[in-house]
C-alpha cells in the first residue's frame, strides 16, 4: 500500500509540474534515466528474445528509457567486418535477422512497456547503405561528377542522403511513422542529427507529435543544440562536458573548467533542452576506450557527477555488468559479466535518488545548480534546491576532482541542517562545514 501511494504521489507531482509550467517534454522524462541497448553484445545470443530477459534487472536498477541501437537489416556491399555496422541500413522498415524477427521485437517492446519502460529507436536519417533500394531513386543520394554514390568522412559503408529531394523526405517521414504506428515505439534517438537539415527535423517531429504528443527525441549533436531543441528534440548530447570530464580525470583540466562548461551551455543553449550526461556510449567504448581506460579510479565519481548536475544520465550496455573491454563494433563481442561487480549498487542508489528527489529532475522541473563556496580548488561542490508544497528538495554534492586526498571547508550558509548521506547515514551539516576527501571520493547529501 505504501509503495503504491508513493508511486501515485510521484506521478501526481510530475503531472502538476507539467501543468504549472506548460512543458513540452513528456512528464515521464523528467526523472528518467536512459539505457543504451547494444543488442548484439548484451547477451550471448545477441537477440531481442535474449535481451528481453534483461528487462526485470534493468527495471530493478531504476532504468526508465531503453534506447535500442538500430535494428534494421545491414548493407552487404562495402560492409565493414563480418556483421557490419548498425548504422549502414539497407531497409528502414524491416528487422535485422541477426537480432530475430519482427514478432520478436514487437514482443520485446510490449514486454518493456508492461514493465514500465519507454522504448526509443536509434534512427539513421543521414545516410543509407550503398545497396539500399533507395539508391535506385534518382536524386535521393548525393553523387560525384561521375555519378557514383558519395560517402562521408571515413564511413565507406554508407551513402549520404540528399535532403534537397522532397520525395526522399516524404519517404523518410513515412518510415518513421511505420515504427510509431505499427511497432509502438515511444520516440527516436537520431544519429548525427546535426548533419541532417534542421528544417526536416522540425517538419518530421511536428508531424509525428500530432499523433504522438508524448514521444521522446534525442539528438546526437551539441553544436546545433539550440536550434534542434526549439521544436524537434527533447535532449541533446553533452559531448563537451563528457570531454572535460575525461580531461579532469586525466589531470589535464580541473574544477574551473567544469564550471566554465556549464556557464557556456547556460548562455548558448535554451534552458528547456535536456543535456544527456554520460561517461561512455557505443562510440566512446569502441573507438576511444572504456571508461576505465579514460577515467581510471575516477569512474564512480564521474558517474555520480552525471546524476547531480543538470541533465539526464545515460547508462550504456555493460556498465551494470562490469564490462572492462572495448567492444568490437562490426563483430560479435559479448560484454564482460561480473556477478560481483561492486558498482552495480551505486547505479541503483543514484537512480533511486534521482527518481525521488525533485531537485535532480531534468529542466525545467528540476532545480538550477548553484556553486557552493569552497576553499580548495580541487573540490567541486554544488547545491540543487527546489521547494514545493510537499517537501524541501535539497541535494548537496561534494566531490574531490583529484587523485590526492583533499581537505576543504564549505560555506553552506542557508543550507545547513539535517541531511541523509546517499548511503543512508544521517548527519548534520553546519553553516561552515569541513571535509576530508580521499582521492576521487565524493559525498552526496539529501535533505
Amino acid at each position: 500500500m505504501k509503495k503504491s501511494f508513493l508511486l501515485a504521489l510521484a506521478a501526481f507531482m510530475l503531472a502538476s509540474c507539467a501543468e504549472q509550467t506548460a512543458l513540452r517534454h513528456p512528464d515521464w522524462a523528467y526523472d528518467a534515466t536512459i539505457y543504451e541497448l547494444n543488442t548484439r553484445q548484451a547477451t550471448a545470443e545477441g537477440t531481442f528474445q535474449a535481451a528481453e530477459a534483461l528487462l526485470p534487472q534493468l527495471r530493478e536498477n531504476g532504468i526508465d528509457i531503453i534506447w535500442v541501437m538500430p535494428c534494421q537489416p545491414i548493407g552487404k556491399i562495402t560492409r565493414k567486418g563480418t556483421l557490419g555496422s548498425y548504422y549502414s541500413i539497407i531497409d528502414y522498415c524491416a528487422i535485422n535477422p541477426e537480432f530475430g524477427t519482427r514478432a520478436d521485437f514487437e514482443h520485446f517492446v510490449a514486454a518493456a512497456h508492461k514493465q514500465g519502460f519507454k522504448v526509443i529507436l536509434d534512427w539513421v536519417a543521414n545516410h543509407t547503405a550503398p545497396d539500399s533500394e533507395w539508391t535506385k531513386n534518382e536524386g535521393w543520394h548525393y553523387r560525384d561528377s561521375l555519378g557514383k554514390l558519395m560517402v562521408q568522412y571515413d564511413w565507406t559503408d554508407i551513402s549520404k542522403l540528399n535532403y534537397g529531394n522532397q520525395d526522399m523526405r516524404n519517404e523518410m517521414l513515412k518510415a518513421m511513422h511505420w515504427w510509431m504506428d505499427s511497432i509502438g515505439i515511444d520516440g527516436f534517438r537520431c544519429d548525427v542529427a546535426g548533419e541532417v537539415p534542421t528544417d526536416f527535423w522540425n517538419w518530421a517531429m511536428s508531424d509525428l507529435r500530432k499523433t504522438y504528443p508524448y514521444m521522446f527525441t534525442l539528438a546526437e549533436d551539441e553544436d546545433k543544440a539550440q536550434e534542434l531543441s526549439e521544436t524537434a528534440f527533447d535532449m541533446y548530447y553533452g559531448w563537451s562536458l563528457h570531454h572535460v570530464m575525461n580531461e579532469v580525470a586525466q589531470g589535464k583540466k580541473g574544477v574551473e573548467d567544469l564550471w566554465a562548461n556549464f556557464a557556456k551551455a547556460d548562455s548558448t543553449i535554451r534552458p528547456e533542452a535536456i543535456r544527456m550526461n554520460f561517461i561512455t556510449n557505443h562510440d566512446e567504448n569502441s573507438w576511444n576506450g572504456t571508461e576505465q581506460e579514460r577515467m581510471g579510479e575516477a569512474v564512480p565519481l564521474f558517474q555520480a557527477f552525471c546524476y547531480v548536475v543538470p541533465g539526464m544520465p545515460l547508462i550504456y550496455t555493460g556498465q551494470l555488468s562490469g564490462n572492462h573491454h572495448r567492444l568490437e563494433f562490426f563483430e560479435k563481442d559479448l560484454i564482460d559479466i561480473d556477478e560481483q561487480y561492486s558498482q552495480r549498487e551505486l547505479y541503483k542508489e543514484l537512480n533511486a535518488l534521482r527518481a525521488r528527489n525533485k531537485a535532480l529532475f531534468s529542466p525545467e522541473c528540476g532545480a538550477p545548480m548553484q556553486r557552493v563556496p569552497a576553499d580548495n580548488g580541487h573540490i567541486f561542490a554544488c547545491v540543487r534546491h527546489k521547494e514545493d508544497k510537499w517537501r524541501d528538495n535539497t541535494v548537496i554534492a561534494v566531490m574531490n576532482m583529484s587523485g590526492e586526498e583533499q581537505n576543504v571547508t564549505l560555506d553552506l550558509t542557508g543550507y545547513e541542517g539535517k541531511y541523509r548521506c546517499m548511503c543512508g547515514k544521517k548527519t548534520v551539516l553546519e553553516p561552515i562545514q569541513a571535509f576530508t576527501l580521499a582521492p576521487w571520493q565524493f559525498k552526496i547529501f539529501e535533505r
